[in-house]
C-alpha cells in the first residue's frame, strides 16, 4: 500500500496483511535532532494472510540502530534494512518479537509528518502515512494494536509528556536532568492514530461526567500566556460529549482526554486517540481576536475530531479507499451538532456554500473522484471535498430516504456489530439496508459513481383538472474514467406554494401519483431517468418549492419565473429555499451581466429583487438568516453556472454592478439596519447576537458599494470603535474593497496593533490577497517578503498564497499569466520543503479548462511547467498530471 512511486494503488488489489500486530510499546527518547525510538512489536501470522510470506515493514527515511528479533540481532542474510524499509525474508510462522530502534530528527522534518517540532514543542502527524516515518511498523490502518509508549525528555524543555490513552506512571529519571511518562491505550488502533506531544505548554482543565457516571479528565493544551484563549473550545468539547451521548448514544471511554493547539499544521485537527492535535486556530478565540465565524468554526472542528472517537477511532477504515467511512460520517454528525447549537436553516446554507463551492467544482473538473475512489497515486491529495463534504451529504440523503427512525437504528446496529474493527463502506450501508428492509444496492452508486448530477423540472398546470405535474430528468456528464454513468437514487424534498395562501397539501393524482408514504414525507424518490408526478386538488397554479434543505447534492434546473422566485423568497416555508430562490435570481442576473459585459455591453438589473431583498430585511425574524441573503453569489459559483470560456473579469464587473444597484436602491433600509443593530453589550458568540453582526455587517458591506464614500466613512468609525474582531475585521475589509486614500494607513494601524497575534495577522494577510485589483499581484510578492511571513508556517501560506489563488479569481487568472506564474513557482519552492501544502496550492488550477481559450492556455502552460520538473513529491506530481488528464 505504498504511495511514494508511481505505480498507482488500486482498491481492486486490497488484500488483507500477512501479519498482525497485537501489541506495540515505544520507548521514545526525545532530542531536537537525535530522537531515539525503541519499538517492541509483537507480531502473528495472519491466519487470513499468506502463509510463509515474507515481513515487509514500511520506514520513510529512517536510520535503523539496531534489528532484534526474538531477542537475537536480525541475520542478515535473514534480511534486510534500508531507511525506507525493514525486511524479514522468512519470519517464525508462530508469533514472534521484533525490536527496533531508530533515529530521527525533528527539526529537520519541514514536512511536518511523523514526528516535527512546531516552535519549542515535539508534536506528531500520522495520517495517513507518517507513522513510517518514526519506526518500521506495518502501517495500513487495518493493522490494530493496542500501545503502551513510554516518552522521555529533558525535564526543563519539555515538562509536558503525552500520549495516546491514560497515564500510568511518570517520574524523574534519578541522576539525570530527564523524566517521563507511561501511558497506555487499552483500545486496539491503527498506526496513523498515534500520538506524541513533548513541550512546555500551559493548559486549561476540567472534566466531564459521563451518563454512567464516569469522570473524564479533560484538558487543552496552549502556549503560555494562551490560556484564556482556550475557554471556548473547553465549553464546546463539554457540548460535544454530551450531545453525541444524547443523540448518537456515544460515551466517552476513557480517563482522560487532551486536546493540544500547535501552530504548525497540515491540517485542521487530528482525532488521535484521547490525544487529539490541533491547527491552534481552531482552539484559541476571545472577542478580540477571533470573529464569530472563528467561534463556530472552533466549535465545529472541536466537536468532528470528539466524534471521530466513535467513527474513525472505535470503527476505523479498514483501507484508505474507505476513507469517507470516517470523514464522510464525521462531517454528516458535526454538522447536526453544529445545526442543533445554532441556526440549522442557516448552518444548512453555510453548508451548501461550501458544498458547491469546493465539492461541485471538484467535480466539474480534471480532479473528480468518486465519494469512495478506486485507485491514488498519492492518499495525501484525496483529503478532498468530495471525501468530507459530499460523503457527508450521501449520509444526509441516506436519512432523507430511509427516514430518521430507521437510521437511528442503523446508527445502532453500526456501533454495535463493528466495534473495534476496520469497515469497509458495504458493511456500513447494509446496516441500514437491514434497519430499513430496502435494498440499497442503487443508492450505492452516490459511492462509486463520481460527478454532480442535474435534475432538469419542467412543470404544467392544468386549471380544469386542478392538477399540477412535474417532469424529473436524471443525468450526469463523464468525470475523468467514467463516461456512461448510472441512474442514481435521488431524495426530491418539495412542496407546493400558493401565491396567496403559503403551502397546499399534497395529494396524488389518479395516474402518475406520488405513493401515500412519499406524500406523507414530501419526499419524492427519482431513481430512474424519467419520472412525472402529478398533484391534484390544486386550485391554482402553484410555486414548487425543489429540493427542500437542499435534499440531494445536485444541480437543479428549472425554469422557475422571476414572480416564482419572488414568491419562494416571501412566502416558502423552508427557510432554505428562500434563500436559494434569491440565489437564483441573482445568478441568472450575473450570469446575463457578465455575458453582455463580455461583449461590451452593460450589466443588467431588476427592481424585483432589490424589492424583496428590502421586504426580507423588513419582515424577517432572523438577522443571520437575512445576511446570508444579502451574501451574494460568489464569482466561484457564476463562473460555475456559466461553465464555460470564462471571463473572470466579466464575472466579477457583474457582480460588483449589482452589488452596487442592490446598496444604492436599499440605501435608506440598510442605513437603518445598520444602526439598529450596533452593540449595545457584552460580546458573545452565541448564534444570535453573531446573527445581529452578521447582517450589520452584511449592510455596511452593500450600502459601501453603493455609496463607496459613505461606506468607507462608516467603516473608518466602525474600526475605531469595534470592540471584537468580528467587527474590526469586516470593518477593514470593506475599505479594503472599496479602497480610497484610508485604506492603507488602515491596513498599518491593524498590522501594528495585532502584530503580537499570529492568527489576527493571518487574516491581514488574507484580506490583501482578496483585493481585485491589477496591484495585487506586487503587493502579494511584497508581502512574501515581510518579517511576518514565512514559507515554512502552512498556516501564513494558505492565509497569503492560498486565498490569493483561490479566492482572488481576477488576479490568480490575470489575462498576462502573472498570477500563474506567481503560484506555481511557490509551489516548486514549497514541493521539497511540504509537498501537501505545495499541492493544496496547486489545486487551484483545478478549473483551468473552463476558463476562455487565452487564459487557458496560460494556465495549462504553468501546469505542463509543474509537471515536467524532474523529482517531484508524489503529492504534487499526481495533482499536475490529474490536472492536465
Amino acid at each position: 500500500m505504498r504511495t511514494d512511486i508511481a505505480e498507482p494503488v488500486r482498491l481492486e488489489d486490497y488484500r488483507v496483511p500477512d501479519y498482525l500486530i497485537d501489541k506495540v510499546a515505544l520507548d521514545v527518547k526525545l532530542h531536537a535532532t537525535a530522537t531515539r525510538v525503541t519499538a517492541r512489536l509483537e507480531i502473528r501470522p495472519n491466519p487470513k494472510g499468506r502463509p510463509g510470506a515474507s515481513l515487509v515493514l514500511d520506514g520513510d527515511g529512517l536510520v535503523a540502530r539496531k534489528v532484534v528479533l526474538d531477542g537475537k540481532e536480525l541475520d542478515p542474510l535473514a534480511g534486510f534494512v534500508t531507511p525506507d524499509q525493514l525486511t524479514i525474508a522468512a519470519p517464525p510462522l508462530r508469533p514472534f518479537v521484533l525490536e527496533t530502534e531508530t533515529e530521527i530528527d525533528p527539526s529537520a522534518n519541514t514536512r511536518l509528518m511523523g514526528l516535527y517540532r512546531s516552535g519549542h514543542a515535539y508534536c506528531t502527524q500520522c495520517e495517513a502515512e507518517g507513522f513510517r516515518r518514526i519506526t518500521y511498523f506495518l502501517d495500513r490502518p487495518d493493522v490494530l494494536s493496542t500501545y503502551t509508549v513510554r516518552l522521555e525528555a529533558e525535564a526543563a524543555e519539555a515538562p509536558l509528556l503525552l500520549s495516546n490513552g491514560n497515564k500510568i506512571a511518570a517520574g524523574a529519571i534519578e541522576g539525570t536532568s530527564r523524566h517521563y511518562a507511561l501511558w497506555h491505550d487499552p483500545y486496539p488502533k491503527p498506526c496513523y492514530l498515534f500520538a506524541l506531544v513533548g513541550g512546555d505548554l500551559g493548559g486549561v482543565h476540567d472534566e466531564f461526567t459521563t451518563r454512567s457516571g464516569r469522570k473524564v479528565a479533560l484538558g487543552i493544551h496552549v502556549e503560555h500566556g494562551k490560556e484564556p484563549l482556550a475557554s471556548y473550545a473547553m465549553d464546546a468539547l463539554k457540548r460535544s460529549m454530551a450531545w453525541d451521548e444524547a443523540a448518537f448514544g456515544r460515551e466517552y471511554d476513557l480517563d482522560i482526554f487532551n486536546i493540544v493547539a500547535v501552530s504548525d499544521f497540515n491540517m485542521g485537527a487530528m482525532e488521535n486517540k484521547g490525544l487529539n492535535v490541533f491547527n491552534d486556530k481552531y482552539v484559541l478565540a476571545s472577542a478580540a481576536t477571533a470573529t464569530d465565524t472563528d467561534y463556530a468554526h472552533i466549535e465545529a472542528v472541536i466537536a468532528h475530531e470528539y466524534f471521530h472517537n466513535w467513527t474513525g477511532n472505535r470503527i476505523t477504515c479498514r483501507d484508505w479507499f474507505q476513507l469517507c467511512l470516517k470523514e464522510g460520517l464525521t462531517v454528516f454528525r458535526d454538522h447536526e451538532f453544529s445545526s442543533d447549537m445554532r441556526s440549522r436553516a442557516v448552518h444548512r446554507i453555510g453548508d451548501v456554500r461550501a458544498l458547491r463551492a469546493s465539492q461541485f467544482s471538484e467535480d466539474a473538473g480534471p480532479l473528480a473522484h468518486n465519494v469512495r475512489p478506486d485507485t491514488y497515486l498519492e492518499i495525501n491529495n484525496f483529503y478532498t471535498a468530495t471525501i468530507y463534504e459530499k460523503g457527508a451529504e450521501v449520509i444526509r440523503m441516506l436519512k432523507v430516504l430511509i427516514g430518521d427512525e430507521a437510521f437511528a437504528a442503523g446508527m445502532d446496529l453500526y456501533f454495535e456489530r463493528y466495534d473495534g474493527t476496520a469497515a469497509i463502506v458495504e458493511e456500513f450501508i447494509a446496516c441500514f439496508a437491514e434497519s430499513s428492509g430496502r435494498d440499497l444496492a442503487q443508492f450505492f452508486r452516490w459511492y462509486t459513481q463520481a460527478g454532480t448530477p442535474r435534475v432538469e423540472i419542467t412543470s404544467s398546470y392544468d386549471p380544469v383538472a386542478q392538477s399540477f405535474t412535474l417532469d424529473f430528468r436524471q443525468s450526469c456528464k463523464p468525470t475523468p474514467g467514467q463516461e456512461t454513468k448510472q441512474p442514481f437514487v435521488i431524495p426530491v424534498a418539495l412542496g407546493l406554494v400558493s401565491r396567496t395562501h403559503g403551502d397546499l397539501p399534497l395529494r396524488a393524482g389518479l395516474e402518475d401519483g406520488a405513493s401515500e408514504t412519499e406524500l406523507g414525507r414530501g419526499v419524492i424518490e427519482l431513481s430512474t431517468p424519467h419520472r412525472r408526478v402529478t398533484f391534484r386538488d390544486v386550485p391554482s397554479c402553484p410555486v414548487p418549492s425543489l429540493f427542500r434543505s437542499f435534499s440531494a447534492p445536485v444541480r437543479i434546473d428549472y425554469a422557475a419565473s422571476e414572480s416564482d422566485l419572488v414568491t419562494l423568497v416571501a412566502s416558502d416555508s423552508d427557510s432554505f429555499n428562500r434563500w436559494q430562490a434569491a440565489q437564483t435570481f441573482a445568478t441568472r442576473l450575473l450570469v446575463r451581466s457578465a455575458e453582455r459585459i463580455r461583449g461590451g455591453g452593460e450589466p443588467c438589473f431588476s427592481t424585483d429583487l432589490i424589492g424583496a431583498l428590502g421586504n426580507l430585511v423588513e419582515t424577517s425574524d432572523d438577522p443571520a438568516f437575512v445576511a446570508e441573503v444579502f451574501t451574494l453569489p460568489s464569482e466561484s459559483d457564476i463562473a460555475r453556472e456559466i461553465g464555460e470560456t470564462i471571463d473572470p473579469d466579466a464575472i466579477h464587473t457583474a457582480r460588483e454592478a449589482l452589488r452596487a444597484a442592490i446598496g444604492l436602491g436599499l440605501a435608506p433600509v440598510l442605513r437603518t439596519t445598520y444602526a439598529r443593530l450596533a452593540d449595545d453589550g457584552p460580546y458573545s458568540p452565541d448564534a444570535a447576537a453573531a446573527g445581529r453582526r452578521a447582517l450589520r455587517n452584511a449592510a455596511l458591506a452593500l450600502l459601501a458599494a453603493g455609496i463607496p464614500t459613505e461606506g468607507a466613512s462608516l467603516a473608518e468609525k466602525q474600526i475605531e470603535t469595534a470592540a471584537t474582531m468580528t467587527n474590526e475585521i469586516a470593518a477593514l475589509g470593506v475599505l479594503a474593497h472599496v479602497g480610497g486614500p484610508g485604506r492603507e494607513a488602515a491596513l498599518e494601524s491593524f498590522y501594528h496593533r495585532h502584530q503580537g497575534e499570529p492568527l489576527v495577522i493571518d487574516k491581514w494577510f488574507t484580506l490583501q490577497a482578496m483585493i481585485a485589483e491589477p496591484g495585487t499581484l506586487d503587493r502579494v510578492k511584497r508581502l512574501m517578503t515581510h518579517p511576518a511571513f514565512s514559507l515554512s508556517n502552512p498556516n501564513r501560506v494558505r492565509a497569503l498564497v492560498g486565498a490569493f489563488a483561490a479566492g482572488n479569481q481576477t488576479q490568480f487568472n490575470a489575462p498576462d499569466g502573472s498570477g500563474y506564474a506567481l503560484v506555481t513557482d511557490i509551489v516548486l519552492e514549497l514541493d521539497s520543503k511540504n509537498p501537501q501544502v505545495a499541492a493544496r496550492l496547486l489545486s487551484a488550477f483545478r478549473s483551468w479548462r473552463m476558463l476562455e481559450s487565452g487564459r487557458g492556455t496560460l494556465a495549462e502552460a504553468a501546469l505542463r511547467k509543474v509537471a515536467s520538473v524532474r523529482n517531484l513529491s508524489p503529492d504534487v506530481k499526481d495533482i499536475a498530471q490529474r490536472s492536465l488528464g
